[in-house]
């Protein structure tokens, strides 16, 4: 096993401060944790970490949840826009 430092980037259409209360306790929950040991996330590539973010986000986002990116390296990123 090894580690990466993913960076996720969450587009919306709604006032910027209220977002972290919608994206941090995802953070929380992913942050310094082994994603493996994280349900739906046995295998957690980026795109599945997207993936696994938006079905989150979009319960209480709805229709503001534009897309989600997660980012390994700065050349290395995946795009997810929904379903």
């Amino acid at each position: 096993m090894h580690g990466h430092s993913y960076q996720v980037d969450v587009g919306w259409l709604m006032d910027f401060s209220d977002i972290d209360e919608h994206v941090m306790p995802l953070v929380k929950q992913l942050d310094h944790h082994v994603l493996n040991e994280i349900e739906g996330l046995t295998n957690p590539t980026s795109e599945l970490l997207a993936v696994w973010l938006w079905k989150r986000l979009s319960a209480t986002l709805h229709a503001r949840l534009v897309e989600v990116v997660v980012a390994e390296t700065p050349t290395s990123r995946c795009i997810y826009r929904g379903d």
